[in-house]
């Protein structure tokens, strides 16, 4: 059995559904529900190409949000408790 993890909605006012932090905070909660959905059933290797997809544009998304503005990136990464990006 798996536990049930997700990230409460709370985190974004309704004003800002649009904003990059909204978007990465709703494809985080994507990939912990395939992840999850990935630990039961590791042979579906659709949702696997889905999640890889997921987490490019996740990847996408915090690498602009990173370059446009670090202070909201630092904040958005220590909310959502993920890990930094790779940096050269």
């Amino acid at each position: 059995m798996v536990k049930n993890l997700s990230i409460s909605s709370s985190l974004i006012p309704d004003k800002q559904r649009g904003s990059v932090e909204s978007q990465v905070f709703f494809l985080t909660n994507r990939v912990l529900r395939l992840t999850q959905h990935l630990q039961l059933h590791g042979r579906d290797y659709s949702s696997q190409r889905g999640l890889w997809l997921i987490l490019s544009k996740r990847k996408q998304l915090l690498v602009y949000l990173s370059k446009r503005d670090k202070l909201r990136y630092d904040d958005l990464i220590g909310q959502l408790s993920i890990r930094r990006l790779k940096t050269r």
